[in-house]
């Protein structure tokens, strides 16, 4: 039999993606004016299409970066190849405004949402090309609040400019081989030097080994580095480190060489490199011994970036897997989307993805409101709060719902063809990039130790509950679970509840957030509020609330013996490795 005899599958067909999400078109109506969404979505329904009709066919550009270390005559020249499909993503990203756009603020506390709406639609056909702008996002944000008048006037226009020809990529190196979110044990070392050019503030050379250092193709770098001999967090300053940064054209004009670049299980093309500073020219950014501190909005940036990514991703497979579900027949030509069990399924994904997805833009509002500086102290408290737990519970989240999409297109799903596979792969580093969710769960604990945080943050979800009718079995359980929510952070010296503790707020928040939709969207008549409504129920008995609430109980009751158990389990199986 010729192969155009036999039956060829109808492929999904191939909507915008802002205009077919079920989430964005309403939440943006809600949380915008009408004098700003009538500017801003008609440039997301025209991002969307040249998403699909320019930026999609452009996959098969994006291939992995290669390093030359050598010339033919033994010269170190270390040169830095990227794809031509990374370039013109690059290039893509930057014009779309994917930095200026926060820091131009044409819409005030709302250019974050404006900012990361364009980002969120970008993740699934970009290539993780989110990841370098996220770190220059960052850098940014340290040049604004902290930088120079030097830095602030040379080097903070370049950083938020749209132009590609004139725009700066930062990275952002702080990981070493002592460990990644553990930074009191960095081994790298800043000594003063009066000995260098420009002006941009105290002068230093660093010397040290990055081990995993992200947009390695950048113009800079913000680093973390020693400038006492002390050990510990307190003698850690920030620098920017000149990478190519004029005068300074390649790696090792300004010593830095690169060792070899990383091989990733996913993000495959973002060049990700170690290397080593010898004598690196930097300047100071801020004052010594305050690195932590100074560094703290580009991680803070760079967790919602994080983010973005992991709902984005999971923005495009629930995207394929609907789409699929439209045209697949089965049973004598029964449409996957007539088939119960199959609706089910892609049913409890899109709970969960509106969930994230009201939960993000919750979390970026009140970032835009703190950057313009109108947040109350209660506001920058629960962006405190909400920052690490989003970051955490999206990863967590996320990739597990992908994985139910990929198997909801059968074998199709698992070839490469569809992007599934690399999405995947690529959503797996939010798990680890900026922190694990272990290491962001104990950074909720310590947000929560503030005067009457968390207090303040159950008022604040009790004025949304007091909003909505009342009566609703549901609507009791979430205040119930609300109520007992600050008993629960007392506990937090016991080792094992942090992560249990984390999904609990993580799940509160999604849930209030949903519910505010809900409220608004039936208070304005809008066509999908009883959607909304049911959204915000189905989240609140099937999202994982109950199973929480009884985890931590459960974890609380165990106590020291299940610690001495873990022990024996882990301790065993290391033993037996050993063999």
């Amino acid at each position: 039999m010729r192969i155009e005899e036999v039956f060829h599958q109808q492929p999904p067909p191939t909507g915008n993606p802002y205009l077919t999400d079920p989430v964005l078109p309403s939440l943006l109506k809600r949380l915008l004016p009408a004098s700003a969404l009538s500017t801003i979505q008609p440039d997301l329904i025209r991002l969307g299409e040249d998403l699909v009709n320019v930026i999609r066919p452009l996959a098969p550009l994006v291939k992995e970066p290669t390093l030359t270390q050598y010339d033919s005559w033994g010269n170190r020249v270390d040169v830095l190849q990227v794809s031509e499909g990374w370039k013109i993503l690059k290039a893509f990203a930057c014009k779309e405004g994917l930095i200026s756009i926060a820091y131009e603020r044409k819409f005030q506390d709302k250019s974050r949402i404006y900012q990361f709406c364009k980002s969120l639609l970008m993740v699934g056909d970009c290539h993780v090309i989110m990841c370098p702008y996220a770190m220059t996002d960052g850098a940014a944000r340290v040049m604004e609040l902290s930088g120079s008048a030097k830095m602030r006037e040379e080097i903070y226009p370049k950083l938020i400019s749209s132009n590609p020809e004139k725009a700066y990529i930062s990275g952002q190196w702080m990981t070493e081989t002592t460990g990644g979110s553990d930074v009191s044990r960095l081994e790298t070392v800043a000594h003063p030097t009066s000995e260098q050019p420009g002006d941009l503030g105290p002068a230093y050379l660093l010397d040290g080994f990055k081990w995993f250092s992200s947009a390695a193709e950048g113009n800079m770098s913000v680093a973390l580095a020693r400038t006492e001999s002390t050990h510990g967090t307190g003698a850690l300053s920030l620098f920017l480190v000149p990478v190519r940064l004029p005068p300074f054209s390649s790696p090792l004009s300004n010593n830095i060489l690169l060792h070899r670049l990383k091989d990733k299980v996913g993000t495959k093309a973002v060049p990700t490199a170690e290397l080593s500073l010898n004598g690196a020219r930097a300047w100071r950014i801020g004052p010594p011994g305050a690195g932590i501190r100074q560094i703290a909005p580009v991680l803070n940036i760079t967790r919602i970036h994080s983010s973005v990514a992991s709902v984005g991703s999971l923005m495009r497979c629930l995207s394929l897997a609907r789409a699929y579900a439209g045209v697949r027949t089965v049973d004598g030509g029964k449409l996957l989307s007539s088939i119960p069990a199959h609706v089910e399924t892609l049913a409890r994904v899109s709970v969960l993805y509106r969930a994230l997805v009201h939960l993000l833009f919750g979390t970026i509002a009140l970032l835009g409101r703190t950057e313009c500086g109108v947040a109350n102290a209660k506001e920058q408290a629960r962006l405190r709060l909400l920052t690490p737990a989003l970051k955490a519970f999206a990863a967590m989240k996320a990739v597990s719902a992908m994985e139910e999409c990929m198997a909801a297109l059968g074998g199709q799903g698992y070839m490469e063809e569809t992007g599934m596979g690399r999405i995947i792969r690529d959503a797996l580093v939010e798990k680890i990039w900026e922190g694990t969710v272990d290491v962001l769960a104990h950074d909720l604990i310590r947000a929560s130790r503030g005067k009457g945080v968390i207090e303040d943050f159950c008022q604040w979800g009790q004025e949304i509950i007091s909003s909505a009718p009342k009566g609703s079995p549901v609507l009791s359980r979430l205040q119930h679970a609300l109520n007992d929510l600050p008993s629960f952070f007392r506990k937090t010296r016991n080792p094992l509840l942090p992560r249990s503790i984390l999904t609990l707020f993580a799940t509160i928040s999604s849930s209030l957030f949903l519910l505010e939709h809900a409220v608004w969207a039936r208070a304005t008549g809008e066509l999908e509020a009883d959607t909304d409504l049911a959204v915000f129920e189905r989240w609140v008995e099937e999202g994982g609330l109950k199973g929480t609430l009884d985890e931590i109980k459960d974890l609380e009751a165990a106590g020291e013996d299940r610690i001495r158990v873990n022990g024996l389990l882990v301790g065993a199986a290391a033993e037996k490795a050993k063999l």
